[in-house]
């Protein structure tokens, strides 16, 4: 700790957790490490997939990658810290690498939002304008959007990383959640946080509202152009496409938005830590598995992979 002034700042913080060592909670404990390895494999599996199939090799397939990565990465900044403080009995983290992982959080969590948002603007644009697609979904425009998602998100790291950990935090040195999120640091502060929340709520809007409202709005041109289709076939395609992105947004957006969107007077740490489990832990685990499920092509491509497998007798041989 540090003393200044009359007040005793303090030089690092102490994560609670999620869970506590009880019978019930070493059970969801477990079920949140099975949650863990299926989200590594699932999303290993899909970015495998979509690189050695020459099928996959489409815009949305391209994006789909990207995803799988996104979701890699962002359950991985969390639970192999959270587990580790729970087997070992600890949580203290410092300063820097509270930081580190608000900033490595939020880049992923604003490159996803934008992501999806580009995910559904591909969508709309196979199925209300497919001669032109290939034009509109070049291969440079992929890549200028996977780059935008990535420089947005890594904006808003940054911005929130650096500004929340300006101010000082002075008594208690305890988060009561699993990982450094902005809103759990914020009570510790003894400064008035007021003008620095409605700078994340303005934020949020960018980051949350915004993409929803294209990915919103996309939806709603491709419902009417799938309704316009004469093909039986394919609106039953379009329709299990869609309704697999739209259950990935409704998960993933609707978690950020409780978490980032509501004034500090209305957090409650068990609340908080619940719905930070959706998009940290249960969405990475879900987005191949609802991709995987509801893709023919996908599903096809795994087939293949395993009838090339010497486990897979001769199926693959010929």
């Amino acid at each position: 700790m540090v003393w200044v002034g009359n007040q005793t700042l303090i030089s690092h913080f102490i994560l609670l957790g999620l869970f506590t060592h009880s019978p019930l909670h070493l059970f969801f404990f477990s079920i949140i490490m099975v949650m863990f390895l299926v989200a590594l494999s699932g999303n290993g599996l899909m970015i495998f997939l979509i690189n050695i199939d020459s099928r996959l090799h489409s815009p949305m397939y391209f994006f789909l990658s990207w995803l799988s990565l996104m979701d890699l990465m962002l359950i991985s900044t969390i639970v192999p810290r959270m587990a580790t403080d729970f087997l070992l009995g600890r949580g203290s983290i410092s300063f820097t690498g509270c930081g580190l992982q608000i900033l490595f959080f939020l880049t992923l969590l604003g490159d996803e939002c934008f992501l999806l948002a580009f995910m559904a603007y591909d969508r709309y644009v196979a199925i209300s304008n497919p001669l032109r697609y290939s034009v509109v979904m070049s291969r440079r425009v992929c890549w200028l959007m996977v780059a935008g998602s990535w420089l947005f998100g890594l904006v808003d790291g940054l911005i929130q990383a650096i500004f929340t950990l300006r101010f000082p935090y002075c008594g208690s040195q305890e988060i009561d959640h699993f990982f450094c999120e902005v809103p759990a640091i914020l009570k510790l502060a003894c400064a008035d946080t007021s003008l620095y929340e409605t700078m994340i709520y303005v934020c949020c809007i960018l980051m949350l509202l915004l993409p929803f409202s294209v990915i919103s709005a996309s939806y709603l041109w491709i419902l009417v152009a799938v309704l316009h289709m004469h093909s039986a076939e394919g609106r039953q395609k379009a329709f299990a496409i869609c309704s697999s992105h739209m259950a990935v947004v409704s998960l993933f957006y609707g978690a950020a938005m409780i978490t980032y969107m509501r004034p500090q007077a209305y957090h409650s740490s068990k609340q908080d830590k619940v719905v930070s489990a959706f998009y940290t832990m249960i969405t990475p685990m879900l987005n191949p598995l609802i991709y995987s499920l509801r893709n023919q092509e996908v599903a096809g491509a795994l087939r293949k992979l395993l009838g090339r497998c010497p486990c897979g007798g001769g199926a693959g041989l010929g």
